[in-house]
């Protein structure tokens, strides 16, 4: 049987844009998504976020879920939804300034707009990711999560995304999405220019996920199942070999 993994699942604290009176918060299928996978593969999640407490929800993520579950595709954010238990999750977490990065195999930075607003700049959430990425733990994100990475630096004084493969939303998307006018920065060009190898789907909202050793990022809301699956595999591999019989 696979080792349980203890993941940390990051979001965000901001409930609306600073420019515009839009609501925002957490994109609730990146949270639900992942952690449908992760927990039927028998492993244990913590939530956290940049100052502990209350996580918002953007409304459009339930609003957009609630179009996907009509027309019969696959969601299970409705079911999340209406369970208390783990919506009571989402009251009060941890802050990650008080997380032992020790104490977890992987990091996984959900998305929705809010994150442009608190994950940069947030000196607690680079640190730890730091910490974790070069203590060999497996550091992921996904849509607008990617924002978190920006200002990671690792012991060495580099960046951690540069050189390295990753993708986020894309600027087409911010377009499509007409949230252009209300974001304070593109995800893509801030990753370009901090020497990040950004890609993205040929199609805008295809699902999209980008490895690169143990550093995952997906591109949109579409691609938490793939990275979660990405952040399994790459746990699987990091287990030590059984020893014979």
């Amino acid at each position: 049987m696979p080792a349980q993994r203890r993941i940390l699942v990051v979001a965000t604290n901001v409930d609306q844009y600073q420019k515009v009176g839009y609501r925002t918060g957490l994109w609730l299928s990146e949270l639900t998504h992942f952690w449908d996978v992760a927990e039927e593969a028998g492993h244990t999640l913590q939530l956290a976020s940049p100052s502990g407490g209350m996580i918002p929800i953007d409304p459009e993520s339930l609003m957009l879920s609630e179009l996907a579950r009509s027309a019969g595709m696959r969601s299970s954010v409705f079911k999340r939804y209406e369970d208390r238990i783990f919506m009571d999750l989402l009251n009060d977490t941890v802050n990650v300034a008080s997380v032992d990065p020790g104490e977890f195999d992987a990091i996984y930075l959900t998305g929705g707009h809010g994150v442009m607003f608190d994950f940069p700049g947030c000196e607690p959430l680079a640190r730890l990711i730091a910490a974790m990425y070069e203590q060999g733990r497996v550091v992921a994100a996904v849509c607008h999560g990617p924002a978190g990475l920006l200002d990671v630096r690792l012991g060495n004084g580099e960046l951690l995304v540069q050189g390295k493969r990753v993708t986020g939303f894309s600027w087409n998307e911010e377009i499509m999405a007409k949230r252009d006018f209300a974001v304070p920065f593109g995800l893509e060009q801030e990753l370009g220019k901090r020497g990040a190898q950004y890609s993205k789907a040929m199609l805008p909202f295809a699902p999209y996920v980008v490895e690169d050793g143990r550093l995952i990022t997906g591109q949109n809301p579409g691609s938490a199942y793939g990275v979660a699956k990405a952040v399994l595999r790459t746990l699987r591999l990091s287990e030590p070999a059984a020893e014979p019989a």
